[in-house]
């Protein structure tokens, strides 16, 4: 019997990112013994990104939302979805702005059956202008990248732009959290696996490519009003500060949370003093 794979996607306003995303993934050289499912969320997109996907890849299951779901929820509505058809013996996230290699899920795939399918598998990305640079993939405790090797390594949790995770972890862990928005989910869940005792592994090599978004963040951008700033720092885009707090929270504890709870707010209303200290 083949094994089964779905992989999730959360999308809005990124047609072209989204479609060169799934040109990619369906050209993927996976063994002929595994099966490939596509849930993609289209989170009230505009731009006909949910019409295009439908045109060109028809086999795709495409999950309306009205576009109150951000990237953690849409995934979490995405993976429901999918799990609600059949049980899976595999869930993939996978960013639409992402672009996979041709052995991507291949690799993934062989460093999960290393761990005999019972660990949090993680792919690297590197930028589209310097292959050199990895700009997404597992982290270690202090928040540092952790840089792939020719062998599987261990990272404290993750970004959740390319992810395998088994039936068995999906099983002990659940799905992603919707406490929060958009960020942290990743994050999140990678230490929940953790303190669960599940292995969150990098995979060898670079298995894609991803820009980061390099600029400064509104929400503590000493060149934008404070209006600005203050919307940010509320939008699911942003800092949320509640969001942030329940996450520090769980996994550093209470004074941390307070901590940064008052000092996030700080830095919004003088953002210079963090430029000065910089």
């Amino acid at each position: 019997m083949k094994k089964t794979i779905a992989v999730l996607l959360t999308v809005f306003n990124r047609k072209a990112k989204t479609l060169e995303a799934l040109q990619n993934l369906f050209a993927q050289e996976i063994p002929d013994e595994y099966l490939l499912d596509v849930y993609l969320v289209d989170d009230g997109c505009t731009d006909g990104t949910a019409q295009a996907v439908a045109e060109l890849y028809p086999l795709v299951h495409i999950i309306t939302s009205k576009g109150d779901l951000f990237w953690n929820r849409g995934m979490l509505l995405a993976w429901k979805s999918a799990a609600q058809v059949k049980p899976y013996d595999f869930y993939v996230w996978l960013n639409d702005d992402t672009i996979l290699n041709a052995q991507a899920l291949t690799t993934l795939l062989q460093t999960s059956e290393s761990k005999s399918n019972k660990a949090v598998i993680v792919g690297t990305t590197s930028s589209l202008k310097d292959a050199k640079t990895i700009t997404y993939g597992g982290r270690a405790k202090n928040g540092q990248l952790v840089m792939p090797q020719e062998q599987a390594v261990s990272c404290a949790y993750f970004n959740g732009n390319v992810v395998l995770i088994p039936k068995y972890v999906y099983e002990k862990v659940g799905a992603n959290d919707p406490v929060f928005h958009h960020a942290l989910g990743d994050f999140d869940y990678g230490k929940r696996a953790k303190k669960l005792g599940i292995e969150n592994i990098v995979a060898p090599g670079i298995l894609g490519q991803c820009d980061t978004h390099e600029s400064l963040a509104t929400w503590c951008n000493p060149e934008k009003t404070f209006k600005k700033r203050w919307q940010a720092f509320r939008s699911p885009l942003g800092n949320n500060p509640e969001e942030f707090f329940v996450y520090e929270k769980r996994h550093n504890g209470l004074v941390i949370a307070c901590f940064h709870y008052v000092t996030n707010h700080a830095r919004v209303v003088l953002p210079q003093l963090w430029k000065l200290k910089a």
